[in-house]
């Protein structure tokens, strides 16, 4: 049994317990049984559940750390009296194949102020970016293969 399914059960098991099925409780008993499960991490042989549930975690802090900070950039050049803008369209090579793994990198670059994008290639190889601020395409591609594709990569592999 997946230890995600055990974390699930005893999650249930808690709220017949107590008497409530109410979300709260459930989530209290989840995050009860997460710390239960945790203790006996090497009796039940698998480390992977909870590291890949701080990758993903991971990968969620460093969306919104993106997200605040292309905020303010994007402010900061709509702001600026003369408005020196260079977008440009770049071709990222993709190093993730998975359909999964493609539309949650490019639905991260697109949610993130600035970036957006446009189109994947037919064998699935190279993604297409609209970058607002294109005057570094080589630095673009280097803030997405080191933030959200390595840590996709990560989360899910």
């Amino acid at each position: 049994m997946s230890l995600y399914l055990a974390n699930i059960l005893m999650a249930l098991a808690w709220a017949a317990v107590t008497g409530s099925f109410s979300l709260i409780n459930l989530v209290f008993g989840f995050a009860l049984g997460t710390v239960a499960l945790s203790l006996i991490r090497e009796q039940v042989g698998s480390m992977g559940y909870f590291s890949k549930a701080r990758r993903m975690i991971s990968l969620m802090a460093l969306f919104v750390y993106e997200l605040v900070l292309s905020s303010v950039r994007v402010a900061v050049m709509v702001l600026n009296p003369r408005m020196e803008l260079k977008p440009g369209i770049l071709a990222y090579p993709l190093k993730v194949d998975r359909d999964f793994e493609i539309t949650l990198l490019a639905n991260l670059i697109t949610l993130t102020p600035g970036t957006l994008s446009v189109d994947v290639s037919e064998d699935r190889r190279t993604l297409y970016v609209h970058a607002l601020d294109c005057s570094d395409p080589d630095q673009t591609r280097q803030d997405i293969a080191d933030g959200f594709e390595r840590k996709i990569l990560e989360a899910f592999r």
